[in-house]
């Protein structure tokens, strides 16, 4: 069921013993929303783990300072930033249809927890987190705006995506103002690359292809390329906006091989196209302009399976 800030507040002020749940493949929104949300538990005397199925990025590590574990038996799972159950992974697939409470801000969320806090116009999932730690009455300490931070600046682009608010602005200054380092984590999350990061985004470049006209573009990464440019598919993650930066390319599509015949898809859209409903038709979702989805198959298949959608909802859209 859906319930408001107040009532997953009392829920988790009433429990205890929590799992706090990272998607795959992680990105800053859903590990700033899982580490703010375990230092706001922790600091009201709760114990609290953290789990995901992949390592958090490098340049990520910054949100994971002050973190520690203590044994004991989880009795209450939270899911954060987690659209779909087939975001577990399956390094915590043992959490599957056991998720308490799901904290999640995708028009796409297939609610499959007992309690979902569901914000679709929030531009990241932290500024749902953002305001739920206030409803806890939890202070907002420099980790916790840095976490916080994080999340809103990397799903927003460094607040240059057509999703950020406002709100998302006032919500950013407002964790400045708690004394995150800003400027050292837009330093780590967008400038700072490492030469293994510069290699794939070479590789990425030499796969680009151009279609309809130039209205849509298309990269591929597969394992072997990670291999060869000694990184891993997390580090590689920022990738996925890179044929939308292509002048005249509404429809950016990043094709990534997971394992043999498996591929996560990446669509971002400049304008016009709800990439959300595009992915949709192959059970994924997202956001209006930015979304993902799963294929099975060749390579050549999954191509010409997303070049057909795109092309189709092009010649609807212009």
């Amino acid at each position: 069921m859906n319930v408001s800030y107040q009532q997953a507040a009392e829920f988790l002020l009433q429990s205890d013993d929590f799992v706090i749940l990272c998607h795959q493949n992680p990105d800053g929104d859903t590990l700033g929303s899982g580490y703010a949300l375990w230092n706001a538990l922790t600091n009201l005397g709760k114990r609290a783990v953290i789990r995901c199925s992949d390592p958090v990025p490098h340049k990520l590590r910054h949100v994971t300072a002050g973190y520690r574990e203590e044994p004991f038996e989880p009795k209450t799972v939270v899911s954060v930033d987690i659209a779909d159950e087939q975001l577990f992974g399956e390094g915590i697939s043992e959490y599957l249809s056991k998720v308490d409470l799901a904290v999640d801000h995708h028009a796409s969320h297939a609610f499959f927890a007992k309690r979902v806090l569901l914000e679709p116009d929030a531009a990241a999932n932290c500024e749902i987190i953002c305001q739920l730690i206030r409803e806890l009455g939890a202070p907002f300490t420099p980790q916790i705006a840095a976490c916080l931070y994080t999340g809103m600046a990397t799903d927003t682009g460094c607040f240059k995506f057509s999703n950020t608010t406002p709100r998302t602005h006032r919500l950013a200054a407002e964790m400045m103002e708690a004394g995150c380092d800003y400027a050292a984590i837009s330093r780590a999350i967008f400038d700072a690359k490492s030469a293994g990061e510069f290699a794939i985004e070479r590789e990425a470049l030499n796969s680009l292809e151009v279609h309809f006209g130039g209205k849509a573009a298309l990269i591929v990464l597969t394992q072997d390329m990670y291999r060869r440019c000694g990184v891993t598919e997390a580090e590689a993650d920022g990738l996925s906006g890179l044929p939308r930066k292509l002048e005249g390319v509404e429809v950016g599509i990043a094709i990534k091989e997971r394992g043999p015949g498996e591929y996560k898809i990446s669509m971002r859209s400049a304008e016009y196209v709800n990439v959300s409903e595009l992915c949709r038709v192959f059970g994924g979702g997202g956001h209006l302009r930015a979304a993902g989805c799963s294929i099975n198959g060749t390579l050549d298949e999954v191509k010409t399976l997303i070049l057909g959608a795109v092309g189709r909802v092009l010649e609807e859209t212009v």
